[in-house]
């Protein structure tokens, strides 16, 4: 028996590792950046605010960012328009709480291009309800 789709996830979850890599031209057609996956399978729309925590100075708190009832948004970190107008720095380890009004499920990837050889790291994010 299916849950019902307001049920799948959690409302908050945690990215401990992050870190937004410095951009390196390649000879290739690929930009380092890190993403969220949000899904929403709600028939609502989730309403969700993102912390970044960093070793050195205060959260950034309260970045609000809207994903529509029952679609998926990939939100790039390196994208500020994406995330609330909010511009992650560059070259900074960092950790991201999510905190949602309704369940969703959140997956983390990290594209490195600081090598010629690029790197796609991708996991899901630790929920915790």
């Amino acid at each position: 028996m299916a849950l019902p789709a307001a049920e799948y996830g959690a409302r908050n979850w945690f990215i401990p590792d992050a870190y937004l890599p410095v951009p390196v031209v390649t000879d290739g057609p690929y930009v380092g950046h890190e993403a969220l996956c949000v899904l929403n399978t709600s028939s609502m729309d989730a309403s969700l605010l993102l912390t970044f925590y960093y070793e050195d100075q205060p959260p950034a708190r309260d970045i609000q960012v809207t994903i529509p009832a029952e679609r998926t948004r990939h939100l790039r970190l390196d994208k500020p328009e994406q995330i609330g107008g909010y511009t992650v720095p560059i070259g900074v380890p960092y950790a991201i709480k999510i905190e949602s009004d309704i369940p969703v499920i959140i997956q983390y990837s990290r594209l490195d291009t600081t090598q010629v050889q690029c790197t796609l790291m991708t996991t899901m994010a630790f929920p915790l309800d």
